[in-house]
């Protein structure tokens, strides 16, 4: 866990891993966000564009997978987690 200031209990760190498109957009294929305990996936896609505003525009058609497996957007994040912003895809 990385020292923020704040107590464990009170902020812990959470990999967040962005894939594809989001990855490029953000310039970099991972990065560890610090989030209040308690915060959701959603919550963690909001924190992300906050800090790669090139992702911003996509963030509402993003799909959410929480250590590989895809999760509603409202899952709960837990300390360790790796969470993955997938974008839309198109094809047949």
């Amino acid at each position: 866990m990385r020292a923020t200031g704040q107590s464990p209990r009170d902020e812990r760190d959470r990999h967040r891993k962005a894939i594809r498109r989001p990855a490029r957009r953000g310039g970099t294929p991972e990065v560890a966000l610090p989030l209040p305990e308690g915060s959701t996936a959603a919550d963690a896609g909001r924190a992300l564009a906050e800090r790669f505003p090139a992702i911003a525009p996509r963030l509402s058609a993003v799909a959410y997978a929480i250590n590989r497996d895809y999760a509603p957007a409202t899952t709960v994040l837990k300390d360790g987690d790796e969470l993955a912003l997938i974008p839309p895809v198109s094809g047949g």
